[in-house]
């Protein structure tokens, strides 16, 4: 009797560069084909990978919609993307494709949950703005009225999409003495109410209209949005400020952008944008507002994390059983 044939390791493309311990481990486990030079792929070159893959290992500015989908080998089964939003997937089209999709949630809270508290200490208290002025070299010395920005101590942060991170953040914020309100489409459970003495606010509207610094922590789906809209916006107060460590389209930035120029909020600290990775020059050309380009997540411990969860959706989904990161279509 021969020995059982080898059962063939999966195809597994991956689109960008990921951190070196996490490729060598894919190397090992599966037939895996890198981007070695780390220059996003173009549409074609996703179709390209899709009409050979078993797994695509996209990250979350790879745009996987209906027309890549559709180019799809019916040997493509799963993509394992890493990163946790899915909003750069035809999650639609995949389900009717019978392509299972994973991501990588949980890894990433704290990570983005720090970066997230930084830009609200960076935009109240001018940190950007005052790195340029010792940068400068024409700062003159220490002065009483110099540089004044806003105590964080008593002031009320509104959080919209009160998840692991919205809660990862206002763990932190209640160390600066900060009162918490959130919205949400679901109120969370008691307990977790209580632990945070969080207030819940059933209308955002209402809950906008009284905030001093607001936080946007929820995914970017069809239903989110533009969820701050021209119309909503206004309802800020012009001491407000806004911080978005989500996704940029969550917030109309053209209107975002004119508030900001007219004076009619105090500031904004942004780490992601509308039409990424071009950043509006009007927002550049403003001294209230902090930008960072997308790096609420970035570190090598979640990127390795991350990586890791990748691995074992992949293993699970190969070896015949549910990956454990499976996204369900209708969560969003």
């Amino acid at each position: 009797m021969g020995a059982m044939p080898e059962k063939r390791k999966p195809v597994v493309i991956v689109t960008r560069k990921l951190p070196d311990v996490i490729e060598t481990r894919m190397m090992e486990l599966f037939d895996t084909r890198l981007n070695h030079d780390d220059v996003p792929w173009t549409q074609n070159e996703l179709i390209e990978a899709v009409k050979i893959a078993d797994v695509l290992v996209p990250t979350v500015t790879d745009r996987i919609d209906a027309r890549v989908l559709s180019q799809a080998g019916s040997n493509l089964r799963l993509i394992a993307s890493f990163g946790t939003g899915v909003d750069h997937i035809d999650l639609k089209t995949a389900r009717q494709r019978g392509i299972t999709v994973t991501n990588t949630p949980g890894v990433l809270t704290e990570d983005t949950a720090d970066m997230t508290m930084a830009l609200l200490l960076a935009v109240t208290r001018r940190l950007a703005e005052g790195e340029r002025v010792a940068r400068s070299g024409t700062w003159h010395g220490w002065g009483p009225t110099m540089m004044l920005g806003t105590r964080l101590w008593g002031k009320r942060l509104g959080i919209i999409g009160l998840g692991r991170i919205g809660q990862a953040l206002a763990r932190r914020a209640r160390g600066f003495g900060l009162t918490i309100h959130y919205h949400n489409r679901r109120r969370v459970h008691p307990d977790v109410e209580t632990e945070l003495e969080a207030t819940y606010w059933d209308s955002l509207d209402q809950m906008l209209a009284r905030m001093d610094i607001v936080s946007i922590n929820c995914p970017h789906t069809p239903a989110t949005y533009h969820l701050l809209s021209a119309r909503r916006l206004a309802l800020l107060r012009p001491h407000c400020f806004i911080v978005n460590s989500s996704r940029g389209e969550v917030i109309d930035e053209n209107a975002l952008t004119r508030m900001l120029e007219k004076g009619d909020l105090a500031g904004a600290a942004l780490d992601v944008y509308e039409h990424e990775p071009a950043i509006n020059p009007r927002l550049v050309a403003l001294d209230n507002v902090v930008l960072l380009p997308h790096m609420g997540s970035a570190t090598l411990e979640g990127r390795i994390d991350m990586g890791e969860k990748v691995i074992i959706n992949i293993k699970a989904f190969s070896d015949g059983h549910p990956p454990p990161d499976r996204v369900i279509e209708t969560m969003f």
